[in-house]
């Protein structure tokens, strides 16, 4: 190992959160994965079903689920979300010294790919998947519009609630490298609304007709046969989530939101902890050439922001939820880069000591979790 590398903080610190990557795969594995395993068992043999396309096409490959396939298909997402996440920003930023800071606050933050590995197997990881993927296509025609509908649709069969989590954001992701660099027509307008109409229909289709026609007693044990190990049935204990109606999930949320609340201020101070990030990133809003761009990407951060609040108040996993929220506004800047600008912003200094003493923090906490903090 050369002397450069350990005279940069921030290249060490890109070694240390490979080594924390490592550390929270080992951990994640070593825990039972509730409602990951019962995701992959669910299919539509009852007919259409929320939360249920990816049970689906397992089915198409294997008959019997076995627990290690969580492992292996969320590691496999993991590290597709990843090594494109890399290549985006190599794209848009380089891997010089300068932009250092601003990828370790990145990729090494938290919120993103580290809660990603501790939710491994959870369904969020998807939506920034889909959305980097918009990021990195080109966006000349009205095709990119369609295949932005195709990932929301995708997403919403996934689990409904993508509808607030991760749309918004692919939404944002179009207006601001379709609409404000083609340009606004006539057909362009109806596509995009016919694209959040279906998207819609799509939304309210899962949430209200897609829970199950037949008992719970007959849907666990349907569950139970595409078990490679019938006997592990605490496997399936989330199998209520299936015939609990929106009004309960709302009043189980309130209920619990007292005790919830506590962990806010932690969320303050890890948000806090990336005002590096954020000085930047409204730098590079405020040097937008055009007017209309700034005001674009303003009111996608807010609706952005909007759904999530919304969120917090149907579901209560907060800590993902605030890991998402930041993970789309990452995802919000890259689109943001690409708008011309009138003035060339400074990167995030690597030589300020108060920002390397941030970007240790950030790189030392290891996850930020899927309920409470930590």
């Amino acid at each position: 190992m050369n002397l450069r590398f350990w005279e940069n903080p921030w290249r060490l610190m890109l070694a240390v959160n490979v080594a924390v990557f490592v550390g929270v795969f080992l951990h994640k594995i070593a825990l039972p994965p509730f409602v990951p395993y019962i995701h992959l068992l669910v299919d539509y043999h009852f007919g259409f079903t929320k939360r249920a396309l990816i049970g689906a096409i397992v089915a198409l490959f294997t008959a019997k689920v076995p627990v290690w396939l969580v492992f292996a298909l969320g590691g496999a997402v993991w590290l597709i979300t990843t090594g494109l996440f890399v290549r985006l920003f190599k794209r848009t930023f380089g891997f010089d010294d300068a932009h250092l800071p601003l990828f370790v606050f990145m990729a090494g933050s938290p919120f993103f790919l580290k809660n990603f590995m501790h939710t491994l197997g959870h369904f969020d990881i998807y939506g920034c998947l889909f959305a980097i993927c918009l990021l990195l296509i080109p966006a000349r025609s009205l095709f990119y519009v369609g295949l932005a509908t195709l990932f929301s649709m995708i997403l919403v069969l996934i689990h409904h609630i993508h509808l607030l989590m991760y749309v918004p954001t692919i939404t944002a992701i179009v207006v601001v490298r379709y609409y404000l660099v083609q340009g606004v027509s006539r057909t362009g307008v109806i596509a995009g609304f016919a694209a959040l109409a279906a998207t819609g229909i799509l939304f309210f289709a899962a949430q209200f007709y897609g829970t199950m026609a037949v008992s719970e007693a007959d849907f666990v044990a349907y569950l139970k046969g595409r078990m490679t190990d019938p006997s592990r049935s605490n496997l399936l204990s989330f199998g209520y989530i299936w015939y609990q109606p929106l009004s309960t999930e709302v009043a189980d949320t309130w209920q619990r939101l007292p005790h919830n609340l506590l962990g806010f201020p932690i969320f303050a101070l890890l948000i806090w902890l990336h005002t590096p990030l954020w000085r930047y990133f409204s730098k590079l809003i405020a040097a937008l050439s055009v007017d209309a761009h700034r005001r674009t990407v303003i009111a996608a951060i807010t609706i952005i922001s909007l759904a999530y609040l919304i969120m917090f108040a149907m579901v209560f996993d907060y800590s993902r939820w605030i890991s998402n929220w930041a993970v789309c506004l990452f995802l919000i800047l890259h689109a943001v880069k690409t708008l011309p600008a009138s003035r060339e912003v400074t990167p995030i200094s690597g030589d300020d000591r108060s920002t390397t003493i941030f970007g240790w923090i950030v790189t030392l906490i290891p996850r930020v979790g899927i309920v409470r903090p930590f």
